[in-house]
């Protein structure tokens, strides 16, 4: 008799007993190694809530590895339903596992889901799928029919449009209708609610009827109240509208003096009006002063006073020099002017910068 390094488990004798090849592929399939490898690779890396659960099963795991797989094949029955009591199961819901409507077998007609399946949780109400309904989704919706049915086998088809029941896909099928239709001679046909106290819309609102319903409009800004859209279906004019023909129009309020104002002017709005100072002038306080117009810049308004001083420089510079082309030529008067020009520019010369000369004598510059 030998046994499983690590388990304590004896191994029966049989064939495998004199093969030994056989021997060690039954040793590794039990083996706890085999067993470390199955526990890595049951949960994704990135699924933290199956390795949290794994972690607290580890033990029970282990046990039904070494001492309950003969007796309990099925892990997930003996592990999560009968152990941790955390499963149902399939077609089964709640703590005492009951079965969904219509049966374990075909939960929901096989039309639908059955709430809490295979858990402890759960209402077992189905959730049948679209035109299907019923308990057990045996039974076909609201604007559906059965087109087809058998013991095993439920098909069903849209009734025509406003139809809630029907007995075929035709418009002349319906058996009952919708909201806002009303059955004659197995027709449906829409409601008008605007011509009923069905409908229900503001004083400043119309009355729009649609396939099935209705909407309420607001009425223009012309009307205190109406019955339909536009300024020709009020029933009274909006202050600042009157009455011309069958039509509520604007009121030109300018056209008498509505702006007491001095310097005001009226501009007429939809509906109103409104005093605004005459061109040239601007509100200031509420009242409407004449706009200050700037005075127009000289040529040399927006130079600095670095570039006028450069300026007459050149200026007195070109007037010298014509003075000197005059004085060459040996005429007396120009002579006169080009050296009291001459002494005029010096002597400015040395007013303006006679600090920055005499600065600079003293310190050697």
């Amino acid at each position: 008799m030998s046994y499983l390094p690590g388990t304590g488990r004896q191994l029966q004798q049989g064939p495998g007993e004199n093969n030994p090849g056989q021997l060690r592929r039954w040793k590794y399939k039990d083996s706890e190694t085999r067993l470390v490898e199955v526990l890595e690779s049951v949960c994704s890396k990135s699924d933290f809530e199956c390795h949290r659960l794994l972690e607290l099963s580890e033990e029970l795991v282990e046990s039904w590895w070494f001492h309950k797989q003969q007796e309990a094949p099925d892990l997930f029955q003996w592990l999560c339903s009968d152990s941790l009591k955390l499963c149902c199961p399939s077609g089964t819901f709640g703590p005492s596992c009951l079965p969904c409507p219509g049966g374990a077998e075909k939960p929901c007609g096989g039309y639908g889901q059955c709430e809490g399946e295979g858990t402890r949780g759960g209402s077992g109400h189905c959730d049948c799928q679209a035109g299907y309904g019923g308990e057990a989704c045996g039974q076909c919706g609201l604007g559906y029919f059965e087109a087809e049915r058998n013991a095993s086998h439920l098909v069903c088809s849209a009734c025509f449009g406003p139809c809630a029941r029907c007995s075929g896909p035709e418009e002349s099928n319906c058996l009952q209708c919708k909201k806002g239709w009303a059955l004659h001679h197995l027709k449906c046909v829409d409601i008008d609610e605007c011509g009923t106290e069905r409908a229900s819309c503001g004083a400043d609102q119309f009355c729009v009827n649609t396939e099935g319903s209705y909407e309420c409009r607001d009425c223009s800004k012309a009307c205190l109240g109406c019955m339909g859209a536009g300024p020709g279906r009020c029933k009274k004019c909006s202050p600042g509208y009157q009455q011309v023909g069958s039509k509520c129009l604007d009121v030109d309020e300018c056209e008498t003096k509505v702006c007491p104002g001095e310097n005001q002017q009226c501009e007429n709005t939809e509906g109103s009006y409104r005093c605004v100072c005459a061109e040239g002038y601007k509100e200031i306080e509420g009242v409407c002063v004449k706009e200050q117009i700037p005075e127009s810049a000289g040529f040399f308004s927006e130079m600095t006073e670095d570039e006028l001083v450069v300026l007459q420089q050149m200026f007195f510079g070109v007037i010298i020099c014509a003075l000197a082309t005059l004085a060459a030529k040996g005429d007396l008067v120009f002579t006169a002017i080009f050296i009291g020009a001459v002494a005029a520019m010096t002597g400015y010369w040395l007013s303006e910068r006679s600090d920055r000369v005499l600065e600079g004598f003293i310190k050697g510059r």
